[in-house]
């Protein structure tokens, strides 16, 4: 297996559709107490934002299994936001494994209230995403390219409105031809 690199653009249905199989696993952790489920979120969303999709487990179901039975067409849109987005989740849900066994080794109380403070977090985001297409991580992407924090060569397109017009009516020119 070649490692691949995040790409520029991806489809946002898929996207949503990986963020729903997420919220499912967060709400079964949060419904049955099992913290464990933040672990394997944690290895999904580190393996997602460091390699790409490619490497992530749920991204690859979703892209086999799941992305195949939905008519819906293909919305492009940027990666790098989505890439930024799951690193959010990935030190997300590392601090919630991290506390869980702190809580498990310690008795600690004040860690277990974190892992849910954290647990209800893990519910709002993928549900702002998959059910409304509100990428929060996306939003705060844009506020840092605004700001300056992140520059506009991270991702041109983010930038820069009018280069997603005119790739989309490129693409659609093409199509018709």
């Amino acid at each position: 297996m070649s490692i691949s690199r995040f790409p520029s653009v991806v489809d946002d249905v898929t996207v949503r559709l990986i963020a729903a199989v997420v919220l499912v696993v967060g709400i079964v952790a949060l419904a049955t107490q099992q913290w464990w489920l933040y672990a394997v979120l944690a290895v999904d969303f580190s393996l997602r934002a460091a390699i790409g999709p490619s490497a992530s487990p749920v991204a690859r179901l979703v892209q086999r299994w799941i992305r195949p039975a939905v008519s819906a067409p293909k919305r492009p849109t940027a990666g790098p936001p989505k890439r930024f987005a799951a690193a959010i989740g990935a030190v997300m849900t590392v601090a919630a494994t991290v506390l869980w066994v702190v809580s498990l080794v310690t008795g600690s109380s004040a860690a277990l209230t974190a892992v849910v403070a954290i647990g209800v977090v893990m519910v709002l985001f993928p549900a702002l995403e998959s059910l409304f297409g509100v990428c929060v991580g996306c939003l705060l992407f844009g506020l840092l390219m605004r700001v300056g924090l992140v520059p506009e060569e991270v991702c041109v397109e983010c930038a820069d409105i009018t280069k997603r017009r005119a790739r989309l009516l490129a693409e659609r020119a093409g199509k018709a031809a």
